[in-house]
């Protein structure tokens, strides 16, 4: 199995979904709590058009509700932001707050042996995890990433 991970801004719809053609994802993995993007821009990643389109293209949704940050810790990240006077679609970095407020609440009690077991049991072969920050760097999908590829020894790959 292969993973792979994708962020939304800055892309358009065409380009979003060429990504996940060319790179012939099979398996989507939405690791988001709240699956919806405010605006018309980015709509087509909402729940229902999402699930919709990666039909047509004969690709497996999931939603990996676990993997998600709480509103809790998401607050951190928007402090972090405020105090650095940048925007969520700008950010280049998480902060270090919600990096170690994450990894002890979230990575550490997540069961990711259950992940790949139930990913392999489906027939998955090139798995993408989805959060809708442009750069992993700034968002959660680069540090569940960096456990599938230290942890496991996955070949991890941003799209």
């Amino acid at each position: 199995m292969e993973f792979f991970t994708i962020g939304v801004y800055n892309s358009t719809e065409e380009d979003f979904f060429k990504k996940l053609t060319d790179n012939r994802i099979d398996t989507f993995c939405d690791i988001r709590q709240r699956r919806a993007v405010r605006g018309s821009k980015y709509a087509f990643v909402n729940s229902n058009r999402l699930q919709a389109r990666l039909a047509e293209l004969d690709i497996k949704y999931g939603h990996v509700l676990k993997l998600a940050p709480p509103v809790e810790i998401r607050e951190l990240q928007k402090q972090a932001d405020l105090d650095k006077g940048e925007l969520k679609r700008d950010r280049q970095f998480l902060g270090q707050v919600f990096t170690s407020e994450y990894k002890n609440r979230i990575l550490d009690n997540f069961d990711f042996d259950n992940l790949i077991e139930t990913l392999e049991n489906n027939g998955a072969s090139r798995c993408v995890l989805f959060c809708v920050e442009e750069r992993p760097e700034a968002c959660h999908r680069s540090l569940v990433s960096q456990v599938l590829q230290d942890k496991y020894h996955y070949k991890v790959t941003n799209l």
